[in-house]
């Protein structure tokens, strides 16, 4: 079971709305239930998102690694790493 660290879930809490239009998590301890349920993962690097979607077979950019990165399934933490939310 992965390990979500304050910040993941902190940037996770504060940008939910990105990816659904409402609320699925109110506090740190319902983000980290919702992220493992949902299989999210983190990486640390544009390179490893670009990686993963490639990996999980997710045509759906044109290795452009800014439109990788605005997608709404793809959470800047703040600290180098991303967040990968698949809904």
């Amino acid at each position: 079971m992965p390990e979500f660290d304050d910040a993941v879930l902190q940037c996770f809490l504060d940008n939910q709305k990105k990816l659904f239009p409402d609320e699925v998590a109110s506090d740190l301890e319902e983000a980290e239930a919702f992220l493992e349920d949902c299989m999210a993962v983190v990486v640390n690097s544009p390179e490893e998102v670009m990686e993963y979607f490639e990996e999980e077979g997710i045509d759906i950019f044109d290795d452009d690694e800014d439109s990788i990165l605005d997608a709404d399934e793809v959470f800047d933490v703040g600290d180098g790493r991303y967040l990968i939310v698949e809904a």
